[in-house]
């Protein structure tokens, strides 16, 4: 019998723990044990009822083109609640000037696609707006060494784009700057447009060709009941003793055929071993077993972020604008990133009677808002509410969570020094990593990741039971 030890009690380590039972329950000769220093399994996945509304701590959904999670999610038999975003309400505003602008119909990210919105929308000047006129005759280009998203979108279309819309996009997502963020690790795609086309323009306009239409397919796909069903879903299917609550691991050592795990007073030998915790947690972890690969492993920026949810009565739903929410871009001197317009986003988040308000904070460029308390922070939130959306209501309830480097930043160079970490790894006994530190940060990369380690380790087992 093979044991494996998962250190990590979130989306990547239970999509790993869940692997490996589904491969035990099939005959597999294999076991695992799962350490989780909290209370509670999920990481950032929290979601709370307060007076019949939903509330997510972390992620409110994820991407519906990235398959991983929505698969695993049906594997669960959840396939019943899975729902879809509004898109019909899909609507996004930049804060510009001190006042709410609709982005364009037509913009994908930054890639205008419809001519006459985007050269009638307030939100360009007139020679960014000659300058997206000039993209559409860029000869396409082989990038030679990795760039920053901040250089790529100014080589296409100017410093405005980046910062009107790149940048604010990617601290939402990222909680990171663009002149830091890598081309290669966070848009490859659009590497792939520019080798091909040159103009992403002309080639997402080459994409809508080739598309078949499918208007029944949301952007975003989150659960009926919040995110965290998929986490109390995926413990239900473990066995619970595998499952170690309030148990972090001090030190994992290598041995001659496996690892020695060390959690609390106790020490336990397993044939391998799977990390999917942050990764400057898991360098602390294998300082001892290698020091290139610790140090490769706390190389990895993380950022910090803070999520605000406020609730208001039905005057403030009516006041609101249409659609999802905006973004803010850092040259507005606000220390908001974005705020989410929770009821418009999805069905039944809050009664018909309800106004449900979702703010970001922190990110790369404000990690010290984690040090304000929450009532500082909810201070800053709706006095910016006010100067933005002139929201002087007093809200029903708030909450606030805090989330200390919980982003991993793919900077500059990142990919190069993911395929450095591979190989330092397989230096060491039977050794995976899963995370959102490596190559994807949204809850269907974190599945996958926690999926491909556990079968990267356990098919060497089913094969070979000796």
């Amino acid at each position: 019998m093979k044991r494996i030890a998962i250190i990590g009690g979130g989306i990547s380590g239970l999509a790993a723990a869940f692997t490996i039972e589904e491969q035990r329950r099939a005959g597999a000769p294999i076991e695992y044990v799962l350490f989780e220093s909290s209370p509670h399994f999920g990481g950032v996945i929290v979601s709370e009822r307060v007076e019949n509304c939903l509330v997510e701590a972390g992620p409110d959904s994820f991407l519906t083109e990235k398959p991983w999670a929505a698969d695993l999610c049906r594997k669960l038999g959840l396939a019943d609640q899975l729902i879809g975003s509004n898109d019909a309400q899909r609507k996004t505003y930049i804060l510009f000037n001190g006042k709410l602008v609709a982005l364009p119909d037509g913009l994908m990210f930054m890639v205008p696609t419809k001519v006459m919105p985007t050269l009638m929308s307030p939100l360009f000047s007139f020679r960014t707006k000659l300058q997206m006129v000039r993209e559409w005759f860029h000869t396409s280009k082989q990038a030679n060494a990795d760039e920053t998203v901040a250089a790529f979108v100014e080589r296409h279309y100017g410093a405005e784009m980046v910062a009107r819309l790149a940048d604010p996009l990617l601290s939402g997502i990222y909680g990171g700057e663009a002149s830091q963020l890598s081309m290669r690790a966070v848009l490859p795609r659009f590497l792939e447009m520019e080798a091909m086309h040159g103009s992403l323009g002309r080639a997402m306009m080459a994409a809508r060709t080739q598309t078949v239409p499918n208007s029944a397919r949301p952007l975003f796909t989150s659960l009926k009941d919040g995110m965290q069903h998929m986490v109390d879903a995926l413990v239900d299917r473990l066995s619970p003793s595998a499952l170690h609550l309030s148990r972090p691991v001090q030190s994992m050592r290598p041995q001659e055929r496996g690892w020695l795990v060390s959690a609390g007073d106790e020490s336990y030998a397993f044939d391998a071993v799977i990390v999917a915790t942050p990764s400057h947690l898991a360098a602390t972890l294998l300082q001892d077993a290698s020091h290139d690969l610790a140090s490769e492993l706390r190389a990895i920026p993380y950022s910090s972020s803070v999520t605000v949810t406020l609730a208001y009565d039905q005057n403030v739903r009516a006041m609101l604008p249409p659609g999802f929410g905006f973004l803010v871009p850092h040259s507005e001197g606000k220390r908001l990133l974005a705020a989410t317009f929770v009821h418009n986003k999805f069905s039944d988040r809050a009664p018909a009677d309800r106004a449900l308000i979702r703010c970001f904070l922190g990110g790369s460029r404000d990690q010290h808002i984690l040090h304000s308390s929450d009532e500082e922070i909810v201070r800053i939130v709706r006095e910016e509410l006010q100067q933005i959306i002139s929201l002087v209501a007093e809200p029903l309830f708030t909450r606030v969570y805090k989330w200390n480097a919980a982003m991993a930043q793919y900077i500059v160079g990142h990919l190069e020094r993911v395929e450095r970490i591979r190989h330092l790894s397989q230096d060491l006994p039977a050794l995976a990593l899963a995370g959102n530190g490596y190559r994807g940060i949204g809850v269907p990369d974190c599945v996958r990741s926690g999926v491909d380690a556990a079968t990267a380790l356990s098919a060497n087992y089913s094969r070979n039971p000796g």
